[in-house]
């Protein structure tokens, strides 16, 4: 029988596994790390549990479909909680809106801030409907292996001006700058700058109003774990701590893969949810395949990185909802530094992230979890000693959430720790420590975005946030629903 293999256990490598499992196609999943989850890596020191992200978890009928393949349910390895406001969002001036899908009460927050933009509101709903359903429903889950396949589906896409940036559609409908803001920086959540981001990006607020902001239970590797627990459950092989050194090649085939501890094992087709220019330049790095796409990648634009302070707290906070924004005193200013300019601002947005709120178990009891995060420059536009200045912009941002939500933050820290771009290299072998792959950028979607399945090498396959539809746990699901369609055309 036909076997598959799969590189990296992310939730795009991770979904792709099980479709093939599901499928008949004898699979084996291969991650370097000690833990499956790719970037959903998870920590536990002191007794508190550190999520490495993502956090948000919209669209479940698209994970509960993984499960449903092979008769299952979800619900056996996962629970989900729902997430009440999906974000709370607070600007320098004092202003506070609470972003969700209650209508009643999103209306009642635009009337207060903005009530004039109430219409406008309105508008903007029936777009983002129609953005979702060209963008995601009906190309989100296929794969663009021709130019050809990406103009048919031009027009469709032209007629929601798809050339503009999600900012310029949102200011089209609202014109006070706070809500623009809270209509736009969502793009944020998987590597696009709201200034410069196709605006069919505008789907993902239809996204979140049909199927919710959710939280897993336990951690977002816990999701990851339950994947896992399905895909072994399935008969699926799954190496973990043994890091792939090489995919060999024979002619226009790639034939076995060889990891660290020696193992080596031929498959039918191999898969790669790996960083991009890591799986091109690494590990076919012997091959002039390998060598001519990551010379076109290395002339790409990938998106930022981030920096994340953790830290566990004494005491509890109801009043500090799941997900906060902390907006800074400049929106297009500080996106064209971190995106454009390659510096490090002395101001800064916080992504604050407090999942005890939601699931107490993240903690232990009468105390709390948070991350705060931080959008930076990657090391090729921002090449800094981050062992120097880490503890620094650490300090700075603890500061600015003392200074606006935790008063007393310094005397209640347990543990905390933080992570930079040049762990997301270390880690994850990320190109310069990007952390959401290649920016989502219309030049860079679709055709333009690397293919699911290479050009030359008949049988290597992409999945994960550097292929199409991109990054975000939606987006690599539906990558390896469009990666699967092509291998399964092949294995069976």
């Amino acid at each position: 029988m036909k076997k598959a293999c799969v590189i990296g256990a992310g939730f795009g490598g991770l979904a792709l596994a099980i479709r093939l499992q599901s499928a008949g196609v004898p699979t084996t999943l291969v991650e370097a790390r000690d833990k499956v989850g790719g970037r959903a890596y998870v920590w536990e020191r002191e007794g508190f549990t550190f999520d490495a992200g993502p956090t948000v978890v919209t669209d479940p009928d698209a994970l509960r479909e993984l499960w449903a393949l092979s008769g299952n349910d979800m619900a056996d390895d996962v629970e989900l909680m729902p997430v009440m406001p999906f974000y709370r969002l607070n600007w320098t001036n004092g202003t506070v809106f609470d972003y969700s899908n209650d209508e009643p009460a999103l209306r009642r927050e635009i009337a207060r801030i903005a009530p004039h933009d109430l219409a406008g509101y309105e508008d903007f709903v029936r777009y983002s409907a129609g953005v979702w359903q060209e963008g995601y429903v009906k190309l989100g889950h296929e794969a663009f292996l021709t130019f050809t396949s990406m103009l048919k589906a031009a027009p469709a896409l032209a007629r929601y001006q798809a050339w503009r940036s999600v900012y310029s559609m949102v200011s089209s409908f609202v014109k006070d700058e706070r809500l623009r803001e809270a209509l736009s920086f969502h793009t944020l959540l998987v590597g696009g700058n709201p200034m410069t981001t196709s605006a069919i990006y505008a789907l993902i607020h239809k996204l979140e109003k049909d199927g919710g902001v959710w939280w897993t239970k336990g951690g977002t590797n816990k999701l990851a774990r339950g994947m896992a627990n399905l895909f072994e459950r399935l008969g699926g092989e799954l190496r973990l701590g043994d890091k792939v050194t090489r995919i060999h090649t024979l002619g226009d085939h790639v034939t076995e893969v060889e990891t660290e501890s020696g193992w080596k094992q031929r498959f039918a087709a191999i898969a790669s949810n790996g960083d991009l220019m890591h799986t091109y330049g690494d590990l076919l790095g012997d091959n002039a395949r390998g060598r001519e796409v990551a010379h076109k990648l290395a002339h790409k634009r990938f998106s930022p990185s981030l920096f994340v302070v953790h830290f566990g707290l004494e005491g509890t906070w109801p009043g500090i909802p799941h997900h906060t924004i902390l907006f800074g005193p400049r929106y297009k200013g500080l996106l064209d530094d971190i995106f454009e300019h390659g510096v490090l601002p002395r101001d800064f947005s916080i992504y604050l992230h407090h999942p005890t709120v939601t699931d107490p178990s993240m903690a232990p009891p009468g105390k709390s979890t948070f991350y705060a995060l931080v959008p930076v420059a990657h090391m090729g536009k921002l090449p800094i000693d981050w062992d120097e200045v880490g503890p620094e912009l650490e300090r700075r941002v603890l500061a600015e959430v003392e200074r606006r939500l935790i008063p007393d933050i310094a005397d209640r820290i347990v543990t905390k720790f933080h992570y930079a771009p040049p762990d997301f290299e270390a880690d994850l072998g990320a190109y310069k420590g990007n952390a959401f792959s290649l920016e989502p950028l219309l030049t860079q979607s679709a055709w333009l975005r690397a293919h699911n399945r290479d050009d030359k090498l008949k049988n290597l396959y992409l999945v994960g946030a550097g292929t199409h539809p991109g990054a975000g746990i939606p987006g690599v699901v539906g990558s390896a629903k469009a990666t699967a369609k092509l291998m399964l055309e092949e294995l069976r």
